[in-house]
């Protein structure tokens, strides 16, 4: 049995007529009828009955049908994924970030990348996590660094680390001896933040954050990028918390970092993809991403 069978036996059980199947195929008539007579003799069973010049599918030939379609539904997905194992040698990565993420770790990664894939393009985009979610799932984006939940069942999600929150405030020099010193400061601060439906889990957090401390937060200002409000603080503006991990990122800048002693609240930072995409660069930049956090 030659995969031309299959075609043929295929193309009739689509058509029901053998004329019609044999302009599809490009061959004339009696050829096919021989191809189809030679895969019943091999598997020993009628496939067709002709009837007064009417073509349909025995049950065995209704079964094989499904079998059939199955192993060529089969093939064409095995030949994308060639494809995409190809493209991903000379194509291109796209990596959604975001602003909150180390980004010195991500660029390590990609400057080894470069001696294995020397040809493969890497496009990032600092993107918040809502909007990263869609874009993967779309197939806009290939991998995401992005921060938990992500609501999702079309994405696999690995955990990459927890991180804890941190006060900012303008570079004063200030002191708290407490914890009830500090949160008195901060109730009467006004708060530099995320806007809620940019972020709404880290909106979340700040107010059970506060909360634990025994005040509301007063947002007076709000931004899209971490960046943003961190300059807002270093200028004075009000006082924010953020992810602790942003101390090492923007360490030069005019601000102060005051730990939070006993309130266990963390953000979980992810890798997200979808299984689907078979490309060995992504393969290979998950796996030496996840290895340099270990």
């Amino acid at each position: 049995m030659e995969l031309r069978h299959l075609l043929y036996f295929k193309t009739v059980a689509e058509e029901l007529h053998f004329r019609n199947a044999a302009l599809k195929l490009f061959i004339s008539q009696p050829p096919l009828s021989r191809q189809i007579k030679e895969l019943e003799d091999e598997l020993g069973v009628l496939l067709f009955t002709r009837k007064n010049k009417r073509v349909s599918l025995t049950d065995a030939g209704a079964y094989f049908k499904v079998e059939v379609d199955a192993i060529f539904a089969r093939l064409e997905e095995s030949k994308s994924i060639v494809q995409q194992i190809h493209k991903s040698e000379s194509g291109e990565l796209k990596i959604g970030y975001i602003s909150s993420v180390y980004q010195s770790h991500l660029a390590d990664v990609l400057i080894a990348m470069r001696d294995v894939f020397p040809h493969i393009k890497t496009n990032l985009f600092e993107i918040p996590t809502l909007t990263q979610i869609k874009a993967l799932e779309q197939g806009n984006l290939d991998v995401g660094i992005l921060r938990a939940p992500v609501h999702s069942d079309q994405l696999t999600v690995q955990t990459l680390f927890f991180d804890p929150f941190i006060v900012v405030i303008p570079a004063s020099g200030l002191t708290f001896n407490t914890q009830a010193e500090l949160a008195a400061y901060l109730k009467n601060s006004p708060f530099i933040f995320f806007n809620k439906d940019f972020a709404p889990s880290y909106n979340d957090k700040l107010i059970e954050i506060c909360g634990r401390m025994g005040f509301k937060p007063t947002i007076v200002h709000e931004a899209n990028n971490v960046h943003s409000i961190l300059q807002l603080i270093e200028a004075g503006l009000g006082v924010s918390i953020l992810p602790y991990s942003l101390k090492r990122q923007y360490g030069n800048l005019k601000v102060s970092y005051i730990e939070l002693e006993n309130i266990p609240v963390n953000t979980e930072v992810v890798l997200a993809y979808k299984p689907t995409n078979k490309s060995a660069a992504l393969r290979w930049f998950i796996e030496n991403y996840l290895s340099e956090l270990e």
